[in-house]
């Protein structure tokens, strides 16, 4: 590990938005499906400084069942990267631990990269080799990575708009709803499921499983644990070595918690939940996802919708290639309804700015970071659930954001978070830099204030590197966001009371089978929310993507809190 700084009850809009955070990985049994599995691994090439920890993505192919229908050859597929350390064993069954992680909603594999790297390298500096499997969800199979993969903002810009070949392929379009049928059926079932089908494929011997790997996730992610900790996979539940519990010697959950409720994400078991019976309820919404009535990924006009998750990724290029140099991807994008709309909530410095877009954020002078920071710093974008604090702007004077909610207003929702929101106060003027997250507070640091005296920021605030940060979203072959979430994996869990989902939750008491480490966010979206009976480990000043992102070494000098409590509760025993 390098010791240098590193980057009745039904379905409701707002439990959505107040959940947009989590995930998973899928597989089917080749047993099942009687024509043999397929395996292939591949090393991550990465510009990531030497830290001991080699990085591969392994891909089964574990097919569907064939009642999903029609689909993508490629979604018969199942993904992970796999982070383990150079100096181990290259079998995962002679690996001490294996950490096995879901992501959250809009959330792909390669959010984990640094807390995967960092938790690898903190146990091997003790001794230990452990693995960390980011699994990936299974309708990521229908992302396009070509123009991210060619390690160019200016190429990727031109393949996913301008018709330009890369590597012999063209870009075929964003996925529309009436080609998502077979995601319609993608719910929580098939995604616990999925999670079983490969681990029993990667790891065949049910004790090694049940001794070695730590199953959890972050955000949804525990959620999605809940459910796969309380199932049944070979449909007696007489018989119990094939129950999710005994898949897993231990669980984690990162901002978030062991369940199986939307609620809150607040450790709700099955028996604390409200939700009332609700089968007339479940069945039409999936009518509405089978018709295609309900949209069966999910998205929205603004920021949520493949074309701008494929952004963040296109911005991280040019983070990682010219940091500090100016950024022209604002103008050499295409004006179209969705980008003008996204760049007007996200760079909108009051509602007047919004309506008029001007000036807009192409009338600002910004370096690549710059740009990148806007769009994930926890002082500038305006939803929780997509914040890091990775520093702060730099270089020229800075004015608050106060849309779409005023900074100090004690109204702001909670989607929003409670960090004051900055944003550059000149166009046309100075190159605005960035400040990196160990940068803030240092002797040239202006402290910039709000217009009520708020310090925008400090050093205890600021815990990610956004130069890792970028690596992570333009480097990773599996994305960092994800373009197609299933909707039907949401409402499978919002409407929890249902017979339908009710019958999923066989083994009830295997959320509390297993020791369990719950990590939280400071300042994340369970801030203040969680049952002290868990006894969580805080991190403080951390945001929501924080516990994934956060730099091994902090501005206190002190290592990484998220990783190093995830490498000292693999070596304990189970």
């Amino acid at each position: 590990m390098k010791t240098s700084r590193r980057t009745g009850r039904t379905w409701r809009g707002a439990a959505l938005a107040a959940l947009l955070t989590a995930g998973a990985l899928t597989a089917a049994a080749p047993r099942a499906q009687g024509d043999g599995a397929a395996r292939t691994e591949t090393a991550v090439a990465s510009t990531h400084p030497a830290d001991g920890v080699v990085e591969t993505v392994v891909r089964v192919k574990l097919p569907l069942p064939q009642s999903f229908g029609a689909r993508p050859e490629a979604c018969d597929w199942l993904s992970y990267l796999r982070y383990r350390s150079a100096d181990g064993p290259s079998r995962p069954a002679d690996a001490d631990r294996i950490l096995v992680a879901q992501p959250g909603i809009l959330e792909g594999t390669g959010a984990f990269d640094s807390v995967a790297r960092d938790t690898v390298a903190r146990a091997a500096e003790e001794g230990r080799h452990i693995e960390f499997w980011a699994l990936d969800r299974r309708s990521n199979c229908l992302e396009d990575r070509t123009g991210i993969a060619s390690g160019d903002e200016h190429t990727a810009v031109d393949y996913y708009y301008r018709g330009k070949q890369v590597a012999g392929r063209t870009f075929a379009g964003y996925v529309g709803n009436g080609q998502l049928g077979w995601l319609a059926k993608l719910g929580i079932r098939q995604t616990v499921r999925d999670e079983y089908d490969l681990l029993t494929a990667e790891l065949p011997d049910r004790t090694l499983r049940g001794s070695k790997v730590l199953c959890g996730g972050h955000s949804l992610g525990g959620v999605i644990t809940g459910y796969f900790a309380a199932a049944d996979f070979d449909g007696d539940p007489a018989t119990t070595a094939d129950a999710g519990q005994n898949q897993c010697a231990g669980y984690f959950a990162l901002d978030t918690t062991i369940s199986t409720s939307l609620a809150d994400l607040g450790g709700s078991v099955p028996g604390d939940t409200n939700l009332p019976d609700v089968g007339i309820g479940y069945t039409a919404v999936q009518a509405g996802l089978d018709s295609g009535v309900l949209p069966r990924s999910l998205s929205a006009p603004v920021l949520l919708n493949p074309e701008t998750m494929t952004l963040l990724g296109i911005a991280g290029l040019g983070a990682v290639k010219a940091p500090d140099a100016e950024a022209d991807l604002p103008s050499y994008l295409p004006s179209d309804v969705n980008i003008e709309a996204t760049n007007r909530f996200l760079f909108s410095r009051d509602t007047a700015t919004f309506l008029t877009g001007s000036p807009a954020v192409k009338d600002f002078r910004l370096t690549n970071d710059a740009v990148l920071g806007a769009l994930l710093d926890d002082n500038s974008v305006p939803l929780a659930f997509l914040q890091s604090s990775v520093g702060f702007f730099d270089g020229g004077p800075i004015a608050d954001k106060n849309f779409p909610a005023a900074n100090g207003s004690s109204s702001q929702p909670q989607l929003f978070g409670v960090e004051y929101k900055a944003i550059p106060a000149e166009p046309h003027g100075p190159l605005y830099t960035w400040r990196d997250y160990d940068r803030v507070g240092a002797a040239d640091d202006p402290g910039h204030r709000s217009a009520d005296g708020t310090p925008f920021t400090s050093a205890a605030k600021e815990v990610t590197d956004i130069r890792e940060l970028a690596r992570s979203l333009a480097e990773q072959p599996l994305d960092f966001t994800e373009q197609y979430f299933p909707t039907k994996l949401v409402t499978d869990i919002e409407l929890a009371g249902s017979p339908q989902i009710k019958q999923l939750v066989v083994h009830p008491d295997g959320l509390k089978a297993n020791p369990t480490l719950t990590v939280l966010a400071g300042d994340g979206l369970l801030a203040g929310r969680v049952p002290a009976g868990l006894h969580p480990v805080v991190a403080p000043g951390y945001q929501h993507l924080d516990v994934l992102t956060a730099a091994p070494v902090q501005n206190d000098g002190r290592p990484e809190v998220v990783s190093t409590s995830l490498a000292g509760f693999a070596a304990e025993p189970q």
